[in-house]
């Protein structure tokens, strides 16, 4: 029940050029999908016997939701109605039932920090016998799991916060299309609109603390008849609903951490000026108003997703997320502990197959809540987390950028010479002669130069002078 990530996926198997490309993309960052044999045998061993907890509440009628085809499932959830508010229930899987520390899938995963995602192939933190099987929730399986119970007033706001370890077992597996169709048809299961009621209230609670969560689209490449195109898709509201509530438990979990004054933050300072002054050039070069009065939460939900322009904004607003990072505290707070875009403290906690932070995360709030000691395995691991996250994520963010790179050069490849409307979004500050432009259609940014300076914010014409796919490189020249 992940919450919804940009990502690349190919509609067409086996095409050779985009192979190619992800085998080079691979090789460049010295990427390796499997793992190596100790790692797969310690995985087969741990699968084998997972330590279940005693706490049996495989009552409960939780459920995933996720994309489809997806395995390897973080979470279950089931939500209900409680006098004027609610309560919601959020299994966790729960990877250290399997995994000890200095082992051998412990030591792979904290190499490799999170799972990749490029196109219709993943790079996986933990071997899928564990991720995708053993320690995943698929439906009708008893598995061990953190499950966490928050409890919201009538206004979506947290009035409790519980999380232990317990045996749980998934009713069933839906997807986001599919439950949003049901939805559409009046067709589906009350629980779904219990979701609607609590990821609508979660969202005003957001707006009135100055936050915004930025629903990243996911990007459908398509090879039809030696054709490609690349296009968004535009979310749906059972995503964002669903969102609320991964981001509702990390919430919870960041203020159990405040509470005790121990525990490691996701925190993101505010951009400076000059991104979000690039932010609006950038709206006005996809032909999108930005007034003047507008702050960015609230232009961010005068977005619709329906319309493509407005999805490659949000796309770009990734910009002013730079500088995110984790602090750990342990006495005194951090000195910055806030997510700026969410207004809110919050913390990694919900993805632990996927993310190796959200393992640890998980122990201290199961610990903090029993009133026990946090392990000393996790004590000793957590100074050193914040830097291998950082490492993981330089490395996530290359893989995607160099994957999407690939996509924009095939798309644009049979397009080479064609003239096409956009706007100056970057200057180079040495170089005033290059810089970037934000093409409306399609929605691509890439490099642009010209005889003379170029003019920042201003609407031009430009000309695709190069598209190559195997050096994923696009580029633009001003036209005449």
């Amino acid at each position: 029940m992940s919450t919804t990530t940009r990502c690349l996926r190919l509609r067409s198997k086996g095409h050779d050029l985009f192979e190619r490309g992800m085998r080079a993309i691979r090789e460049e960052l010295k990427l390796e999908p499997g793992f190596p044999p100790e790692v797969e045998a310690a995985a087969a061993l741990a699968a084998s016997r997972p330590r279940l907890p005693e706490l049996d509440r495989t009552d409960l009628p939780l459920v995933t939701i996720d994309p489809p085809g997806s395995m390897d499932l973080d979470q279950a959830m089931h939500v209900e109605r409680r006098d004027d508010g609610h309560r919601v229930y959020y299994a966790i899987a729960d990877v250290a039932a399997f995994v000890e520390a200095g082992d051998p899938v412990d030591l792979e995963a904290n190499r490799r920090g999170e799972t990749l995602y490029g196109a219709d192939e993943k790079i996986p933190l933990h071997p899928p016998v564990l991720s995708e099987d053993a320690a995943s929730l698929l439906p009708d399986q008893v598995r061990p799991a953190l499950l966490w119970t928050v409890d919201l007033d009538g206004q979506g706001a947290i009035a409790g916060i519980d999380v232990r370890r317990a045996r749980v077992r998934s009713r069933a597996r839906f997807d986001y299309a599919g439950v949003q169709q049901q939805i559409d048809a009046g067709t589906a299961d009350p629980m779904w609109a219990v979701l609607g009621e609590i990821g609508e209230r979660r969202k005003q609670q957001e707006q009135a603390r100055g936050g915004t969560s930025l629903p990243l689209p996911e990007q459908e490449l398509r090879v039809e008849n030696g054709r490609w195109t690349l296009d968004f898709r535009a979310r749906l509201p059972i995503e964002d609903w669903n969102e609320q509530i991964s981001l509702l438990v990390g919430m919870a979990a960041a203020q159990l951490m405040l509470r005790a004054r121990f525990g490691l933050l996701r925190t993101l300072p505010p951009p400076p000026p000059e991104a979000l002054q690039r932010l609006r050039i950038t709206a006005r070069g996809l032909g999108i108003a930005w007034p003047a009065q507008q702050d960015y939460p609230a232009f961010i939900r005068s977005l619709d997703p329906a319309k493509g322009s407005h999805v490659a904004m949000l796309t770009a607003c990734t910009t002013v997320l730079r500088g995110a990072g984790y602090a750990v505290f342990d006495g005194s707070l951090p000195e910055q502990p806030r997510q700026w875009a969410l207004a809110a403290v919050y913390t990694h906690a919900t993805a632990p197959l996927r993310r190796l932070v959200d393992r640890y995360t998980g122990e201290i709030c199961v610990a903090l809540c029993a009133g026990q000691p946090v392990p000393d395995w996790v004590q000793a691991a957590l100074p050193g987390l914040p830097a291998t996250m950082q490492s993981s994520g330089r490395r996530a963010s290359q893989y995607e950028r160099a994957v999407l790179d690939l996509a924009e050069a095939a798309m644009l490849s049979s397009r080479v010479g064609e003239h096409f409307e956009g706007a100056i979004v970057e200057v180079a500050a040495n170089t005033p002669t290059r810089g970037m432009v934000m093409v409306r259609d399609p929605a691509v940014e890439a490099g642009v130069s010209a005889a003379t300076a170029l003019p920042l914010g201003a609407d031009v014409r430009v000309t695709l002078v190069e598209a190559d796919p195997l050096r994923r490189s696009v580029r633009f020249e001003l036209a005449g």
